[in-house]
């Protein structure tokens, strides 16, 4: 059934010349705003209207950091409360009443034998300042300087964090193998495929011949989401734990994307039972403002006083948003209602497959969804039996998205990874009509005219 899209009410001249001066004013690496040419003026929920009075569902949020939603109640009034108390709202690492609620809630809903034996660290606002000081943590801690990481990872912008992330180009970091069912790297998949990639770090650590250096500490992602939204498998998830804690090496578990309820669990390492060394939290825990922390095991914690420092460790408002959000979703209950969602939409995804040939692969978990999109006619690539991606097809799929009022991003290898991140409080009428409108994009998609370039791929 076609989706109607949405008219716009008005296209006000502010609408283009905003856009004309953010591409005058804006450095070349400016991402989201070149595939998504909107001016949002007000958001509530998952609805987004831009300044040319379109609507959108918004299937983004804010690279998962919304999980309960543009401007829900409740982190309004957290945040409208401190400012009318008149707090301070830059303190530094002080100690006050809104940070001790915190990470009261906080470590109230981290695993208990981790939560019981924890030191928090506040770092700089943004994720990949979390995930610098996890490092700098873990090597200060065993006195070695190797990182062990995983192919397809994303861990950040900074210096540290690229280098341990899939696009690394200077590498200085070992890497391993992350299991996937589709395009495995052994050709096996599913189970086999997993205890062959934990058979591959277990024979590289133990190599004295390998060639990785002792490794201060290793980083992975319960479900990679800039990687494509590759799901660790739970039993490969038990096996790293093993591996590492049999060998000394801290488990970093990278869960900025994954935590507060994204997964279907609060923590998505819950999923596994597994216990990491040190956790790295950030995006959903700020519930919409810019706050990062590290959480790690106390037996870690030898930093002396400025070991690790930063000016913005203090940001009042994002510790009281985030306790709003940590307690919201913890009530409520949106964990389970993610997951609960999340496969009712993967699983009327996965029916759209039996039309459309180009639908190599959905995957996820809970409200953290990927759909893989192919060339079905056109012939695999080297050893790999999967027809190969087509990242033209899911430009255009972006694209049609956008028309019919649903926005969505693209991730994995070739960007060909039509990513749905909608936040915890969808109700079911958006996820119908989220996967309604995404189905009749890509039938549209399918239908422009296309040729194919020396790779195969449609563009």
């Amino acid at each position: 059934m076609a989706v109607t899209e949405p008219a716009p009410v008005a296209a006000p001249a502010v609408h283009e010349g905003i856009l004309r001066r953010q591409s005058l004013r804006e450095s070349a690496a400016r991402t989201y705003a070149r595939s998504l040419p909107i001016v949002p003026v007000r958001a509530r929920g998952m609805t987004i209207e831009g300044a040319d009075g379109r609507r959108y569902l918004d299937c983004l949020s804010g690279a998962g950091t919304l999980a309960l939603g543009h401007n829900h109640p409740v982190v309004l009034e957290a945040i409208r409360k401190v400012i009318d108390s008149g707090a301070p709202l830059h303190v530094l690492d002080l100690a006050t009443p809104v940070k001790d609620a915190f990470t009261t809630e906080l470590f109230a809903t981290l695993p208990r034998q981790f939560a019981d034996n924890a030191r928090i660290q506040f770092c700089g606002p943004a994720g990949t300042d979390a995930v610098e000081a996890a490092f700098k943590l873990v090597r200060a801690a065993t006195g070695r300087s190797g990182l062990l990481a995983f192919t397809g990872a994303y861990h950040g912008m900074t210096a540290g964090a690229l280098a341990a992330s899939g696009g690394a180009e200077d590498v200085r970091v070992t890497r391993l193998p992350f299991p996937q069912n589709y395009r495995c790297p052994f050709g096996i998949g599913g189970a086999r495929g997993a205890e062959t990639a934990a058979r591959w770090t277990e024979s590289l650590l133990d190599d004295p011949k390998g060639g990785a250096p002792a490794p201060a500490g290793m980083i992975l992602e319960p479900v990679q989401g800039e990687g494509g939204v590759n799901p660790a498998p739970d039993d490969w998830m038990r096996r790293m734990r093993e591996i590492t804690e049999t060998r000394s090496v801290p488990l970093i578990a990278d869960e900025v994307q994954t935590g507060v309820g994204r997964t279907g669990a609060f923590w998505a390492v819950e999923h596994s039972g597994i216990v990491p060394d040190v956790m790295v939290l950030s995006k959903a825990i700020g519930g919409s403002l810019p706050l990062a922390v590290i959480v790690y095991r106390s037996e870690l914690d030898i930093w002396q006083p400025g070991a690790h420092a930063g000016t913005f460790r203090g940001n009042q408002l994002a510790m009281a948003a985030g306790t709003a959000t940590l307690s919201f979703v913890r009530e409520n209950q949106l964990a389970e209602r993610a997951a609960m969602l999340g496969a009712r939409m993967v699983a009327r995804l996965q029916a759209l497959a039996t039309d459309h040939p180009s639908i190599g692969d959905v995957r996820g978990r809970g409200l953290m969804i990927g759909v893989e999109l192919v060339d079905p006619e056109a012939a695999p690539q080297g050893s790999s039996p999967e027809p190969p991606p087509a990242p033209a097809l899911a430009a255009a799929v972006q694209q049609e998205c956008l028309r019919r009022g649903l926005i969505v991003e693209l991730g994995g290898r070739h960007s060909t990874v039509v990513r749905l991140l909608p936040p915890l409080t969808l109700t079911d009428e958006q996820a119908t009509a989220v996967v309604d409108r995404l189905a009749d994009a890509l039938a549209a998609a399918e239908r422009l005219p296309h040729r194919r370039n020396t790779t195969g791929s449609i563009r």
